[in-house]
């Protein structure tokens, strides 16, 4: 049986290659080592304590729990207030060091502040996602935890010892005492790496982070939110191919007790445009250089094996399993790894890489010679493709349909197209491109609009809106003064505002997806509401809206992908969709030009 914690009780830390979530309670549920799709060696997130976890907290009651991170930083603090005094606890993951060892390191420093306060240690790890205890034994002052191919070692001194399979220590801790702990994971073929100095790494860990948020240009508005929105942006980032992981975690459900579980620990081709726009705002164009790198580099080979998910070095082979020993987060079952969505065909993906290119040529990131071929390839390709059904945006498990979005995507694709020889003098059949996007916006005019509701519908011939359509003013398949974005605009409201914060992707209940109704409302998709209310010129609806979404956030920041009133967050935690969609709409709130007038304009 599950015993969850609210997601918003979790806090992220990370090394740019992996990440954990440290609960308010001072454990730290999950952890997948050596990098965000590796096998968890604690998944008490997705299960119980026995599936593993890292306890570090007070022995005693806990009278009151408040959290930070160090300003501009990943490193997390929590202070705990007990009968007898105040403890802090200092968590952090170094990143790797520049010598290229083979090591990933999560360090925690505990902290006296006030009193005499006791303390407790619970370490359990379980490889293989909670499945495998590993064999343990001590040496040169050290645990060493081995399972296969992964090794653990802990430090501390404090004094531990075995109790049925977990591994718990108690010490004290005195006003102005730190009290160190390295947990170090390295291939169990080779030697345990040299004990560390934790408080050096957990300065050197600042210091890592302060100077990489010091470099953003960012000034407007929401300055705080859209730093932390940076951060967490880079620490989803794996650093070795400048892959972006949607979330750290698998399986967090869209519905308590329901089955829209997904493993989010890959890169969406969806992501690229809004990830280039919201790194490039940032002024991290070295990041922004690495992810349009390892776009490329995902989707080289046949245009017709193009995928919308791709693995952090753009592995293609993503099978989805279920891992019945696990009980889900909440008793939401099943747990999975893998996502068969990748097998699907998903036609705006065409127009999202194309828009992405397109963004990076307009902000002169260096072409690679090769982009072009490869785009004139997918182009070719989408061409026999944009008029067939597919399973759309949302990668629903029902029937293909010819999704609006879709189609609009694959407008865009051309339309990028039609820009890159006119405005970059790139060759191309430009004519036969300009007749394709008019035969494309002509059918999603005719089929793709119901002129009884004034909206565009989710799919041809439909009543039913879509989230998505939101992005018809945003990617400028129609200006936002056509009175149909208006009422598209003003659909999305009525049929699916769950409150005046936060908007529901599409009816669920229509069984269109093929899966059982019901699901929080999408954060991105309330953000898009914010973007579209932006170019519509209702600048005070757009700013009210974007604050009571700021008001989401959990205590240090973090959204996860969706929201539902009285539930709290939902879904995999944090959501690199969801801050991409703070940072644009931070962006299109407090500048005139901001990136959804970039998008529609085309950069003009």
């Amino acid at each position: 049986m599950s015993s969850s914690h609210p997601i918003e009780d979790y806090a992220l830390i990370g090394d740019t290659e992996t990440a954990a979530l440290v609960c308010r309670s001072g454990s730290i549920d999950w952890l997948c080592l050596p990098q965000f799709d590796a096998r968890a060696c604690f998944a008490a997130l997705l299960g119980d304590v026995t599936n593993g976890r890292w306890l570090l907290a007070p022995a005693g009651e806990v009278t009151a729990v408040r959290r930070r991170y160090r300003p501009g930083t990943l490193v997390l603090e929590t202070e705990f207030d007990t009968a007898e005094g105040t403890v802090r606890v200092v968590d952090a993951m170094p990143p790797r060091p520049a010598d290229g060892r083979a090591r990933h390191d999560v360090v925690r420093l505990v902290e006296g502040v006030a009193g005499r306060v006791a303390m407790t240690m619970e370490l359990v790890i379980r490889f293989d996602y909670g499945s495998l205890v590993p064999w343990v034994t001590r040496r040169d002052g050290r645990l060493r935890a081995v399972a296969g191919p992964d090794a653990i070692t802990l430090a501390s001194p404090v004094e531990v010892h075995g109790r049925d399979l977990r591994t718990v220590g108690d010490f004290t801790v005195d006003p102005g005492e730190q009290v160190p702990f390295e947990l170090v994971w390295h291939p169990s073929h080779e030697p345990a790496p040299p004990q560390g100095d934790v408080p050096g790494a957990v300065d050197a860990t600042t210091q890592w982070w302060q100077q990489w948020s010091g470099h953003s240009i960012y000034q407007g508005d929401y300055a705080e939110a859209v730093q932390r929105s940076l951060i967490t942006l880079k620490a989803l980032t794996y650093r070795p191919t400048g892959a972006i992981v949607a979330a750290p975690t698998t399986s967090l459900p869209e519905q308590l007790g329901g089955e829209r579980n997904w493993d989010y620990r890959y890169a969406w081709l969806r992501d690229a445009t809004f990830a280039l726009q919201a790194l490039m705002q940032g002024g991290y164009r070295e990041e922004s250089v690495a992810w349009r790198d390892w776009l490329l580099r995902a989707v080289a080979g046949d245009p017709k094996r193009l995928q919308i998910m791709y693995g952090i070095a753009g592995e293609h082979r993503l099978p989805e399993l279920t891992l019945d020993w696990l009980a889900g987060y909440a008793n939401s079952r099943p747990v999975r790894i893998g996502n068969a969505a990748s097998t699907q065909r998903q036609h705006d993906v065409y127009g999202e890489v194309m828009d992405a290119l397109h963004y990076a040529r307009e902000v002169g990131i260096d072409p690679e010679p090769e982009a072009w071929s490869l785009q004139r390839a997918l182009l070719s390709d989408l061409e026999s493709r944009w008029n067939e059904p597919d399973e759309g945006i949302w990668e629903i498990r029902g029937t293909p349909q010819h999704f609006t979005h879709s189609k609009v995507m694959a407008w865009v694709a051309f339309d990028r197209a039609v820009t890159a020889v006119e405005r970059h003098g790139l060759d191309g059949p430009v004519e036969h491109w300009r007749e394709l996007r008019s035969a494309i916006h002509a059918e999603v005019c005719a089929k793709g609009y119901n002129a009884e509701r004034n909206t565009f519908t989710q799919f041809f011939g439909g009543t039913d809106v879509d989230a998505s359509l939101l992005l018809i003013p945003i990617v400028g398949f129609l200006p936002a003064d056509d009175p149909r974005v208006a009422g598209t605009v003003d659909a999305v409201i009525a049929d699916l505002s769950v409150d005046e914060t936060c908007v529901l992707r599409y009816a669920t209940h229509s069984g269109v997806d093929g899966l059982p109704d019901g699901e929080g409302a999408f954060l991105l998709c309330s953000f898009w509401l914010v973007d579209a209310l932006v170019l519509l010129g209702r600048y005070e609806e757009a700013r009210a809206r974007f604050e009571r979404l700021l008001a989401v956030r959990n205590d240090v920041g973090l959204l996860a992908e969706e929201y539902a009133p009285g539930s709290g967050q939902l879904g995999n935690f944090p959501q690199a969709f969801s801050h991409i969609g703070l940072i644009g709409s931070a962006c299109n709130l407090a500048r005139e030009w901001g990136p959804a007038s970039e998008r529609a304009g085309k950069h003009a």
